[in-house]
């Protein structure tokens, strides 16, 4: 069972940041460029498609944001997303299209596919949420080490070394988080995984598994 690949995890057609992983093996490797590209991609945008509603901030004219939502740049907000009362996005950002970002959601560095769903007190910092993933209610992707090292990625047999303080979790497409689940620093779930509310994860948890708790993880029929 090895740590997988960009490919093996996010389908790439579905994100505006899509160049930016050109050239790289896994996804946490973008994650020190976001910031810039974003900057880059923003100014590329039509302004016939995207307002900058302040500065660095781009949201398409069919997204709907909250007026007590607080945008920090440079974000690129997608079509049809919705930014609910109080999200909290904290700049280098990249939301796809048809999006929820929902009540006290907190963002920073982070890329959100399209259809992806974060609707309710979630945590999103130093993370790639894939495809029409999901996290229930409460869901944290944790991007800081108590003991403050670099933030490493296991699967119980290999461990790669990221060399990043921060990162958060990677979602492949398709996966949902049970609400109040904590992703500890460095997770990867693979496509088309549950885990199950309450849970605690760590390190790779490999495609279309269910995640039950305490370790214990069963094939996903699909």
């Amino acid at each position: 069972m090895a740590i997988p690949k960009i490919d093996d995890l996010l389908t790439l057609s579905h994100t505006l940041a899509a160049p930016l992983f050109e050239g790289k093996r896994y996804p946490w490797e973008i994650l020190p460029e976001l910031k810039e590209f974003i900057r880059k991609l923003g100014a590329t945008l039509s302004p016939e498609e995207y307002d900058e509603v302040s500065p660095e901030v781009w949201v398409h004219k069919t997204a709907k944001v909250a007026p007590t939502a607080l945008i920090q740049g440079p974000t690129v907000i997608g079509a049809g997303t919705e930014v609910r009362h109080c999200a909290f996005i904290r700049g280098s950002a990249l939301v796809g299209e048809g999006c929820v970002v929902g009540n006290s959601t907190e963002i920073k560095n982070a890329v959100i596919f399209d259809n992806v769903q974060i609707p309710h007190y979630n945590y999103v910092g130093d993370s790639i949420l894939g495809f029409r993933s999901h996290m229930g209610a409460g869901v944290v992707a944790s991007n800081f080490r108590s003991d403050k090292g670099n933030v490493n990625v296991h699967d119980g047999n290999e461990t790669i070394e990221t060399g990043l303080r921060k990162l958060g979790a990677i979602l492949g497409d398709g996966s949902d988080v049970g609400c109040n689940s904590v992703l500890c620093p460095g997770s990867v779930v693979g496509r088309d995984c549950i885990v199950y509310p309450l849970s605690r994860v760590r390190g790779y948890l490999p495609e279309r598994s269910i995640f039950k708790g305490d370790g214990v993880v069963v094939p996903r029929k699909i």
